[in-house]
Order: C-alpha cells, then sequence, then structure tokens
C-alpha cells in the first residue's frame, strides 16, 4: 500500500470520529415509562414550528404527532425540554429520529403511562453524531 493512500485513509477515519460529540447536559435527571425509557409515555400533537438549534434536538413541524419518551426534570431557572420522535407521511425523512423539543411547542393527546420512573441523565442522553 502507497503511504499516501494510507495518509489519506487515517485522515479519513479521523475526520468521522472527531464529528461524535458528547454536548453539555441539559438536565441532570429526566422521567420515563420505565427504566430503559423505552416505553412511550404519551403521544402529542406540535403546536408550532420547532427548528432545532442542534444535534441534541429534532425539527417539528405545526400539527405534526410526537411520541414521547422522556421528560427532562428541570435545573432551577432552565427550560423544559422533552425526547420524542416525530412521525407523519408528510416528513418521512424524519421519521424514528429521537431529540429533544420544548415541552411548549407540543400538547399531550393522549397518555399511555401512569407510573414513571426518575433516572439519572448520562452524556450519551446528549450525544451526538
Amino acid at each position: 500500500m502507497s503511504y499516501p493512500l494510507v495518509i489519506l485513509l487515517c485522515v479519513g477515519l479521523l475526520h468521522q470520529t472527531a464529528r461524535a460529540v458528547i454536548m453539555d447536559k441539559l438536565a441532570d435527571n429526566k422521567i420515563c415509562g420505565d427504566a430503559e425509557c423505552s416505553h412511550v409515555l404519551s403521544v402529542a400533537t406540535a403546536l408550532d414550528d420547532f427548528i432545532a438549534p442542534d444535534c441534541r434536538f429534532i425539527n417539528i413541524k405545526k400539527g405534526q404527532m410526537v411520541y414521547v419518551y422522556s421528560k427532562l426534570v428541570p435545573e432551577e431557572g432552565a427550560g423544559v425540554f422533552w425526547s420524542g420522535s416525530v412521525y407523519s407521511e408528510r416528513y418521512v425523512d424524519q421519521m424514528g429520529i429521537i431529540g429533544y423539543f420544548p415541552a411548549t411547542v407540543v400538547k399531550e393527546t393522549q397518555k399511555f403511562t401512569q407510573g414513571t420512573v426518575q433516572v439519572p441523565t448520562t452524556g450519551m442522553d446528549f450525544y451526538c453524531d
């Protein structure tokens, strides 16, 4: 293998891994339907558009259905964010992407669980790729 090819391969691998970043935590705890936060807490409808400011968040369009998986427990003076995923025939490119959004841009329309669990957040909760 030639040296220029090896150098190019190494630079390419470093470039891919350099993109992954653990962002600042938005909260120390979250409320979930189970210990793994894998069960949907509720379904909400977007009241307004929300444009994601960074990779921790998801874009939401007004009227879109959002599945809520967790609700961050706010620090004093911090905003209230929920994590969820959007599903819509119109916005298929966003289906299945999980991220945060302000609780104020949605209205819960159906709750699926009565019991909740408070779970500490980790760096992986705010991981960006």
